[in-house]
């Protein structure tokens, strides 16, 4: 009976605050793959997409879309023949997304995050140019983020960026064991505040 009356109480929330209310109900069924309770604010998003050269990017990766709170600003800035891929381990996520989203140059896809390399070549492409995360790497579970960050630098190509904003500086741990340079900055105009980075994939000599 306790089961149910949860999944009542988050059916409820879902029709009562829309896309708020899919938020929150992925939050409560994934707690430790969500970053927030809250999508991010717009100051993030512009802090944290201004590194991003959008002519030289045609492959556009997200970790944790949740319900699309920086899909929308990704696809505004990139050019027409680009696509932006999406992954997320919630399929109420994908579903949503699926749904509301309707550019041809989006692609949602319902897995984890470690299979980056697979999912973008089963797209058509080597590489990609950007990756973004907001996943939370100090609650992930165990093993979990190290392979995420790994697979992550093998699949940007030289010259792109890992994105990732975090309440905490965990993920620069995991970031730092592969990319040549990280870029740090901080958004306080966020719920909560939060640190950003910018893993820089060098370009060989």
């Amino acid at each position: 009976m306790g089961a149910i009356e949860r999944r009542s109480f988050r059916d409820k929330a879902s029709r009562l605050l829309g896309q708020w209310g899919v938020f929150f109900k992925g939050f409560l069924e994934e707690p430790k793959m969500v970053g927030s309770i809250i999508p991010s604010s717009r100051f993030t998003i512009n802090k944290m997409l201004g590194p991003v050269k959008w002519d030289e990017c045609k492959v556009f990766v997200e970790y944790g879309p949740g319900v699309g709170t920086f899909c929308q600003e990704v696809l505004d800035r990139l050019p027409r023949d680009g696509q932006l891929i999406v992954i997320d381990t919630n399929p109420l996520y994908i579903d949503y997304l699926k749904k509301h989203f309707r550019d041809s140059r989006f692609s949602a896809v319902h897995g984890s995050a470690a299979d980056v390399e697979e999912i973008v070549k089963a797209h058509g492409h080597e590489h990609a140019d950007y990756v973004l995360s907001g996943l939370p790497f100090s609650t992930l579970p165990e093993g979990v983020g190290p392979a995420i960050a790994a697979a992550t630098y093998r699949v940007i190509r030289p010259g792109g960026a890992f994105l990732v904003y975090q309440f905490s500086a965990k993920a620069r741990d995991f970031m730092a064991r592969h990319f040549e340079r990280i870029d740090s900055g901080f958004e306080a105009l966020n719920v909560l505040p939060c640190q950003l980075f910018w893993g820089w994939k060098e370009p060989k000599a």
